[in-house]
């Protein structure tokens, strides 16, 4: 077997977690490769509304078995209040999740550094979660991070002095003296007894055991393309590979046992935090597309920018991921539109017309060049199969496709995971 991918492909917030809701009852296996508790990915269902940060979104489905990645960095306070939050019996989660013995830890002064950081930066702050995912991955690629698996090791509390004293001399260059050192450590300590309960393991033998023996295997992506450190927006982006590449490395599969690798879109575009966004819409319209997309972040409870379909940075991520299918989300929140824009290609400053990313959004600003369509101006969200779906709706998917040369093959037409039609 095969493990398959599922990917945002803009700036994040797409709806991955819905999907993930959607399809883990097709896989086993259902594993988280990067990031942490920057990423929200929220579910509804049985009219009810659940935000995952860290954990996969396929610990609704007591048949699949859940894994955190060595690729994530892990915040065992927050993974302590997430387990309860899910209101199900703690026993059986435990016999659901596998967490990676090489997940590295947040601890207390990386979210701390992470403030210090940006309050540093002042106008030209980055927009960051303040959840400390840029200081952990800092550390472990400096070779000075802890993993979940040197919890269980004697000299863990050493371990953690040493890393500890680093951080301390980095606060007082910032001369950043705003948190309280020991009611941080009480709540880390007591959740690093509470993680211990879990079931702690070597992952990358799991998944690739899981898949030789012939189970299905979903591998979960966080944030989106856009902001992946190599081929995002630097350096607006998250600290980690979002893209497909990401899984291999997040989770110790070789490159050849993917399968599909799923991407997810927006029908229009949304940014959490700063960095460039061609088509962004900062103004009425934009904000009409925020209330009614409910626009926020399910981490940070920040606005969203919100802008345009844009098909040059759509088709770059497809092309960085190799995506096989794609999956338009939240097409109901444009029915309150008489007509939708979609950006096709770009113009560069000197007036050549591109469909190609440059290198450098900031350095290299564009204008958006849009086509018009004629809006749909119905409601969505009642509607279950293609047949019942709007002519002009419909030749707005089309001209999607077409123009990307990847199929979509569902489209979500609300938030509950019954929301949902596919599209052969």
């Amino acid at each position: 077997m095969q493990a398959d991918i599922l990917l945002g492909l803009q700036w994040g917030d797409e709806g991955k977690g819905k999907v993930v809701d959607f399809l883990a009852p097709q896989y086993q296996v259902v594993a988280r490769f990067q990031g942490g508790p920057n990423a929200g990915h929220t579910l509804e269902f049985d009219g009810a509304k659940y935000v995952l940060h860290q954990i996969p979104s396929g610990i609704f489905h007591q048949e699949s078995m859940n894994v955190i990645g060595n690729g994530v960095v892990l915040d065992v306070i927050v993974f302590r209040k997430e387990i309860h939050a899910l209101n199900r019996n703690i026993e059986d989660i435990r016999k659901n999740l596998l967490i990676s013995k090489k997940t590295q830890l947040i601890i207390p002064t990386h979210r701390v550094l992470d403030a210090a950081s940006e309050a540093s930066k002042g106008k030209d702050k980055i927009g960051s979660t303040l959840k400390g995912i840029g200081p952990a991955y800092m550390d472990k690629i400096g070779r000075n991070g802890l993993r979940v698996g040197d919890i269980l090791q004697a000299d863990f509390k050493e371990k953690y002095n040493k890393l500890l004293q680093k951080h301390l001399n980095l606060l007082k260059q910032y001369n950043y003296t705003d948190y309280d050192l020991p009611a941080l450590e009480k709540d880390f300590f007591d959740a690093i007894e509470f993680i211990k309960t879990f079931q702690l393991a070597d992952t990358e033998y799991f998944v690739n055991e899981a898949l030789a023996s012939g189970k299905t295997l979903l591998a979960e992506g966080a944030q989106g393309s856009l902001l992946d450190i190599d081929f995002g927006s630097y350096p607006f982006v998250t600290s980690s590979n979002t893209s497909a590449a990401g899984a291999s490395t997040g989770l110790g599969l070789a490159p050849n046992k993917i399968g599909k690798v799923m991407g997810i879109f927006k029908a229009y575009c949304t940014r959490v935090g700063s960095g460039p966004f061609p088509t962004e819409q900062d103004n009425d319209l934009g904000e009409q597309i925020r209330k009614e997309g409910r626009e926020f972040g399910a981490t940070t409870g920040r606005p969203r920018r919100c802008g345009w379909l844009d098909l040059p940075a759509l088709r770059y991520a497809i092309m960085i991921s190799g995506v096989t299918e794609l999956f338009m989300m939240k097409a109901d929140v444009l029915s309150i539109l008489d007509e939708v824009k979609v950006c096709t290609h770009y113009q560069l400053s000197d007036g050549t017309i591109t469909d190609k990313m440059p290198y450098c959004l900031i350095s290299e600003p564009v204008t958006p060049i849009y086509q018009t369509f004629k809006g749909w101006k119905t409601d969505l969200t009642s509607k279950r199969n293609v047949q019942d779906l709007p002519q002009t709706f419909l030749e707005y998917i089309e001209f999607v496709e077409r123009t990307l040369g990847v199929p979509i093959t569902l489209v979500s037409v609300g938030p509950d995971r019954t929301q949902t039609i596919l599209r052969k």
